[in-house]
């Protein structure tokens, strides 16, 4: 039974360890965007380039963080934390000595290996050490600093970009590495999880992030027309039906068909991927808006995001504790029709917008859409599955909020009819903006429906979140399932 002590020194290692290495992924999650218009002019790189220095990293991400948590209850979660991040540092340093935007991608989908490595790893590394009277404090710490972490990414990196350079956006993770591995080897106990047995579906984690990068080629290149366009999205939905068939198939598969059962559970994905698909298309194309049409430095375009996972992080747990009242349908409902509304609200954001009448009331009725459903919809998704599948079930999740995000960031300029210099030219870039928030307002007022119409409130004694904060935009909180 784990016996470490919260208030012991290494205790205070450990929490130090878990929220160094989450912070890595959760900083570079809402950091990057900020830099893209200078990565762009720096590398001389197209609209389809940006997407993708985005989209390689959630690809992987998305594909594999469910095998990178079944890897670390067998192997040892200190273990493959430890590796996780090496190997993201080392992927963040290729990204920030990338000399073209083909190294970058390619050093950003290495990135995204290592944060399916890491990410599940650090709260399930705090699950197995800590003695149980202090786990949930501990948790609560680590989710805390995590928002933080979260928070302040969007105005660190536009201080970065505006100061030492875009590439510091990556290379601030190996300091960050150097301090944590250390820590980890010599503090932090390793574990396993002695019920692991079987092989691992590595087959279905291929082919799962195989038939996500098809799709997200021919979407990203269909305003090409080419030939490739169509081999890859044939290639895609091959990939994706192989991908069913391996799962069905299986006698352990990475995502159990069954689980799908529960009718709870696939109405909340699916509110799930309308969510995340729209958040992920406007913080997307927002930072470009603040900059190449509103005319904000990078420093002023990331500081201008903090309100919204500033609320996020103060209020999100106590509208899980009135979700915990209400039941999640009226939540799941209304912050997808507040979230709506911001994306409608942004379409005052023009040239040389002023940021306490037009840009801050948008961010401020984006946050709370956001503060309103994300804690409901972590607690329905776990609620929704027997106690033993809640981590299985907070990864699916999980994944599926990635996926959704990839996917529209791929999709939103095609709809939008942004060209490949888009962002190049403010008036061209506006006019494209002001259609694609609408298609994302509309996005989301699909999933208040699906919500409404599916959604019920909870069985009592169900499993609770452990992660009462949280501050990410691209994805709800990956909970373990870990109780003992």
């Amino acid at each position: 039974m784990p016996d470490v002590r919260l208030a012991s020194p290494q205790g205070k290692w450990i929490l130090l360890t878990t929220i160094l290495g989450s912070s890595m992924a959760m900083l570079d999650s809402t950091v990057v965007n900020v830099a893209l218009p200078r990565i762009g002019h720096d590398l001389d790189a197209s609209l389809a380039a940006l997407q993708w220095t985005v989209n390689a990293y959630m690809v992987t991400l998305a594909g594999l963080i469910l095998l990178g948590g079944s890897l670390g209850d067998r192997y040892g979660r200190r273990k493959v934390f430890t590796l996780g991040v090496v190997w993201f540092a080392a992927a963040s340093m290729l990204c920030g000595f990338a000399p073209n935007p083909a190294v970058l991608i390619a050093a950003r989908a290495l990135q995204g290996i290592g944060g399916a490595l890491l990410t599940p790893g650090s709260l399930a590394l705090i699950q197995a050490s800590f003695h149980r009277d202090d786990r949930s404090r501990a948790v609560g710490l680590w989710s805390g600093f995590g928002g933080i972490g979260a928070a302040v990414g969007p105005f660190l990196g536009g201080w970065l970009v505006a100061g030492p350079g875009w590439r510091w956006v990556f290379l601030l993770n190996v300091p960050l590495a150097l301090l944590c591995v250390p820590v980890a080897l010599r503090h932090v106990p390793e574990s396993a999880d002695d019920r692991a047995h079987g092989r691992f579906d590595i087959l279905g984690a291929a082919l799962g992030a195989l038939a996500l990068a098809f799709l997200t080629y021919a979407l990203i290149e269909a305003r090409t027309g080419s030939p490739a366009v169509v081999v890859s999205a044939v290639a895609g939905v091959a990939a994706a039906v192989a991908f069913v068939y391996v799962e069905r198939h299986r006698s352990e598969p990475m995502l159990p068909p069954d689980i799908f059962a529960s009718r709870q559970f696939t109405a909340v994905n699916l509110v799930t991927l309308c969510v995340y698909a729209a958040f992920g298309g406007f913080f997307f194309l927002t930072a470009l808006q603040l900059q190449v049409v509103a005319g904000y430095s990078p420093l002023a375009a990331g500081t201008a995001l903090l309100p919204t996972t500033a609320l996020m992080l103060l209020f999100s747990s106590r509208s899980g504790a009135l979700a915990d009242r209400t039941g999640p349908r009226l939540p799941l409902t209304v912050g997808p029709l507040l979230c709506a509304a911001a994306m409608l609200l942004m379409l005052r954001v023009g040239e040389d917008a002023d940021y306490l009448t037009d840009v801050l009331p948008a961010l401020l009725v984006m946050g709370a859409g956001m503060v309103t459903l994300v804690a409901p919809l972590t607690a329905t998704v776990l609620a929704s599955v027997d106690t033993a599948r809640a981590g299985l079930a907070s990864g699916i999740n999980n994944a599926a909020a990635r996926a959704a995000g990839l996917v529209a960031v791929a999709a939103l300029p095609l709809l939008a009819g942004m060209g490949p210099e888009a962002y190049r030219s403010a008036p061209a870039f506006d006019a494209a903006f002001d259609r694609a928030m609408p298609i994302c307002a509309g996005v989301l007022v699909l999933g208040s429906a699906l919500a409404f119409t599916l959604v019920r409130r909870p069985a009592p004694g169900c499993v609770r979140p452990e992660c009462r904060q949280h501050g990410c935009v691209t994805a709800p909180p990956l909970e373990t399932g870990g109780r003992g």
